[in-house]
Parts: C-alpha cells; structure tokens; sequence
C-alpha cells in the first residue's frame, strides 16, 4: 500500500505538470505564429463553458466555490469552402454575427481582428 501511494502521487503531479507545458507551448506557438489577413465569412460561433468545485474552509465550515471559465470560438468559411475554427482573444464574439463577410485576422489558432465588408 504504501509503494502504490506515492506511484499515483507522481503520476498525478507528472499529468498536471504536463498539461500546464502543453498549453504553454500552444500559446507560444499561436504567439509567434504570423498574422494572416483573409476574406472570409462568419460561418458559425460557439462557446465552452468549464468549471469546477474547490472547498474552502474558513473556521471549521466548508463552502462549495464554483468557478467557471468561458471560451468563445469562431468558425470561418473561406473562399474555397474550407472552414476553421478560431479562438476569440479578442472580444469580438459579441461584434460579429453568423453571415458577416469581411477580413480576418488571424494569428496560429486565434482569430485576433474582423473587419466587416461594408454593406
């Protein structure tokens, strides 16, 4: 029992340490990566919502906190039909609706500008 313990300890600590590198490293690609600017149409949006419970302990009492994380996501269609899914780092979710048509920017995963078509 006790040899199995600190197996699971270490294989636990080594599946958090490696997620926290795997994002890393996919920030810093999609950081590094060059901004390209395309005409595109906005084909589709969605959201993801995750979350968790901790337990506080203040005093003797435990509370439930809920925290919640939101990441907004925008697909484009491009020219030849071939449609991606971009990251929102830059608010523009609610600026943007399915079938606008304008020019793009992006950076690796993320969509960083939308300039719509004007009418």
């Amino acid at each position: 029992m006790f040899t199995i313990v600190p197996i699971f300890i270490l294989i636990g600590f080594a599946v958090v340490i490696g997620a926290f590198v795997f994002n890393g490293a996919r920030y810093i690609q999609n950081a590094r990566a060059p901004k390209e600017t395309v005409y595109a149409k906005v084909a589709a949006k969605r959201l993801e919502v995750t979350g968790r419970t901790n337990l506080q302990h203040p005093g003797n009492a435990a509370h439930p906190v809920r925290t919640t994380r939101t990441h907004y996501y925008i697909t484009l269609e491009f020219d030849n039909g071939e449609r991606r899914e971009y990251l929102d780092v830059r608010n523009l979710y609610g600026l943007v609706v399915e079938g606008d048509e304008g020019c793009a920017a992006v950076q690796g995963d993320w969509i960083v500008a939308f300039e719509r078509k004007p009418d």
